[in-house]
């Protein structure tokens, strides 16, 4: 066994079996927290364990199941469907009657299950056949089934901190049975390079010791060198899944530290981006998105030049079309605010659909015939270039139902203060003409 254990990659032979050796999660598993002791007197519930590859989902199901000497059956949503679902259902309620054992049923990639496959748990779940426990690296409230949500307690693991992971290095060098003890040694600056490398995964740790120690030893050296280490840690390892949870954190960050005026932080999260490999094409097409919904007429250049940018970002490719990026993305940040034309659009994009297919205004209509002209079609339309300051005064462009209604009201921030000023001398026109009109009649 002790020879088949060796076979097994670093990162599975170093897994903890207990509390004790658990490394990291502290926020859940320190003395105090109610998992905590939840595990410590063998209470099982049902539970959704949701975080980021490597910080330890398996291994904590693991621990759940042999503190509370339960049997653990380990199902992968990746491999498994409904065939096997029912399999280890069966297998539990064996257990239960023939030995009064209780059975976690642990499933892996839990969001990879389809709706009537999560669907298959929840009657087993309910009268108490088995404890489930799932884990997901994805948003639990996207992935998963509202019933399932409901059964089961939802746990957030986050990345394990730089100090973790040293500590998993540490493990890592001082087992004498299952680790790389009396192997290599890495000195105190190298092993910080691979905790940063790791991005707050101790499976990618692991597997990157394990990687450079192969290599050290196959070249006759006991200590891991920066040369050495230099070759193990050559691509970027940041933790950025193209379509999950942690692009759409990243791009809400983005766009939110745009708009809230802070070009240091819009600056960073970009760079975050680009460096973990995000397609910029995406990027410049959220960038033009920020200038019309943030800054919008408060500052008409922004769109201009984010659209500028996705230009240069198309002709140059990276690296030079990063930059040109940047300069949108910092001068976004640094321009004056206005979402009154996104507000504006939502609120008429409402009104067209709300109030259906309202006529166009006779007057309002071309009359390039006979028929048309007779129907009174643009009979009488006020030429606006023909009227004072080119404004027909008291018009109404909007069909009846709508007259008089406002959906662009400009802030007073930037060109929009302009604009405001100019509709609010517009609208004093139209009061004036409307005021005149019974003296007319």
């Amino acid at each position: 066994m002790f020879a088949q254990d060796l076979l097994k990659p670093l990162a599975d032979r170093l897994r903890p079996h207990s509390l004790e050796r658990y490394i990291g999660q502290q926020h859940l598993l320190s003395p105090g927290k109610p998992l905590y002791h939840a595990i410590l007197k063998g209470r099982l519930h049902s539970m959704i364990l949701w975080g980021p590859p490597g910080t330890g989902k398996t291994t904590l199901a693991q621990i759940i199941a042999r503190h509370s000497e339960a049997e653990l059956m380990p199902i992968s949503a990746v491999l498994a469907g409904v065939k096997e679902i029912r399999e280890a259902v069966a297998q539990a309620k064996y257990l239960q009657t023939s030995q009064q054992r209780r059975t976690v049923l642990f499933v892996d990639e839990v969001h990879r299950f389809n709706k009537s496959q999560q669907d298959a748990f929840l009657p087993h779940v309910e009268d108490g056949t088995v404890y489930f426990i799932g884990a997901t690296t994805e948003n639990p409230s996207f992935a998963l089934n509202n019933a399932l949500l409901s059964r089961a307690r939802v746990y957030v693991l986050n990345a394990l901190t730089e100090n973790d992971l040293l500590s998993v290095i540490d493990n890592a060098l001082n087992d004498s049975e299952v680790g790389l003890s009396h192997q290599v040694e890495i000195p105190a600056a190298i092993r910080k390079q691979f905790a940063h490398a790791a991005d707050g995964d101790a499976r990618r740790l692991l597997n990157l010791i394990e990687l450079a120690a192969e290599l050290a030893l196959a070249q006759q050296q006991h200590v891991i060198t920066e040369e050495l280490a230099a070759a193990i840690l050559t691509s970027s390892n940041k933790r950025f899944d193209k379509q999950g949870e942690e692009f759409y954190n990243q791009i809400s960050a983005l766009h939110k530290s745009v708009r809230g005026s802070a070009p240091d932080a819009a600056l960073y999260w970009l760079c975050r981006m680009l460096d973990a490999g995000c397609d910029q094409a995406y990027l410049a097409r959220r960038i033009v998105r920020m200038a019309s919904e943030d800054i919008g007429n408060a500052d008409p250049r922004g769109l201009q030049l984010a659209l500028n940018a996705w230009e240069a970002q198309q002709k140059l490719g990276s690296p030079e079309g990063e930059l040109a990026l940047a300069q949108a993305v910092v001068y976004l940040a640094c321009a004056p605010k206005s979402n009154a034309v996104y507000n504006a659009y939502n609120q008429a994009m409402q009104a067209a659909k709300h109030y259906g297919s309202l006529e166009v205004p006779l007057h309002l209509r071309n009359a390039p015939t006979t028929l048309m002209k007779n129907l009174d079609y643009g009979k009488t339309y006020r030429y606006a270039h023909d009227e004072p300051e080119a404004y027909a005064a008291g018009e109404n462009y909007l069909p009846e139902p709508l007259s008089g209604t406002r959906f662009y009201c400009p802030v007073e921030r930037g060109l929009e203060i302009k604009i405001n000023a100019k509709l609010k001398h517009l609208r004093e026109l139209d009061n004036d003409y409307r005021n005149k009109m019974p003296n007319k009649l």
